[in-house]
């Protein structure tokens, strides 16, 4: 016995921007003709679309919804397709996609540097476009991060080793976009009194009696206040 309607193509979600045109797909096969229709929902309220009957369903962007498309036969047959999401960004003046488009990923919300208390929750966010909606991936200081797979990440209890610099990449069939890189500080604020204590002088002599000036120790001197400053140091600069 094989089932009476079987879909073959399932419509895919997408994530655009407002007032983007598209066209959402079924295809399916049966026993007899078979006939079309297409559901919405937006929030708790789903509803027919009135003269949605065939298996392309054009679609103009202006808020996100869900839809589904129930496909039946003559003999009283029904399957619904898989709900598929279609979301659409309001406001994306710098990330909007170039003219010609393809559908790959384009990054439309970055994560945000982050200071957190030891055992508090953290949670950043990425947002991309995408023709098919993209997945998403986190990474903190560049290692794969197994189960952040969606769009934010959240952490219920944060630790010592959640500190680092965080990076989101967004992918589907056409490429991959990456956040920008943000730093996560856990707990600075909270560390025994041993660990805060760190003090750094930094000495860059510039002037010598018998040598041109050298530009070399005022960016030598800048760069390593910033690297130790991360490291958890008081830092004393001091030129000439």
């Amino acid at each position: 016995f094989s089932t009476a309607i079987t879909i073959t193509e399932q419509p895919v979600s997408v994530s655009v921007p407002v007032g983007y045109s598209f066209t959402l797909r079924c295809r399916a096969q049966g026993r007899s003709s078979l006939q079309y229709q297409w559901f919405c929902q937006y929030q708790s309220d789903c509803r027919l679309i009135p003269g949605a009957t065939n298996q392309d369903l054009p679609i103009i962007a202006e808020q996100t919804q869900l839809y589904t498309c129930r496909v039946n036969d003559l003999h009283r047959n029904a399957v619904f397709s898989d709900w598929v999401k279609v979301e659409v960004h309001q406001c994306v003046a710098r990330g909007l996609p170039p003219r010609l488009w393809q559908g790959e990923p384009v990054i439309v919300l970055n994560p945000q540097e982050q200071r957190v208390e030891l055992g508090q929750p953290l949670q950043l966010q990425c947002a991309a476009m995408g023709v098919p909606a993209p997945s998403y991936q986190w990474y903190r200081n560049g290692n794969l991060l197994e189960q952040q797979k969606r769009k934010k990440l959240q952490i219920t209890h944060t630790r010592l080793s959640d500190s680092g610099t965080y990076l989101c990449c967004a992918s589907n069939s056409h490429g991959e976009h990456w956040s920008s890189a943000v730093d996560v500080h856990i707990g600075e604020q909270s560390q025994p009194t041993s660990l805060c204590c760190k003090i750094a002088l930094l000495v860059g002599n510039n002037r010598y009696q018998h040598h041109p000036n050298l530009m070399a120790p005022v960016r030598d001197v800048f760069e390593l206040r910033h690297l130790l400053e991360h490291l958890g140091f008081q830092v004393v600069s001091l030129l000439d």
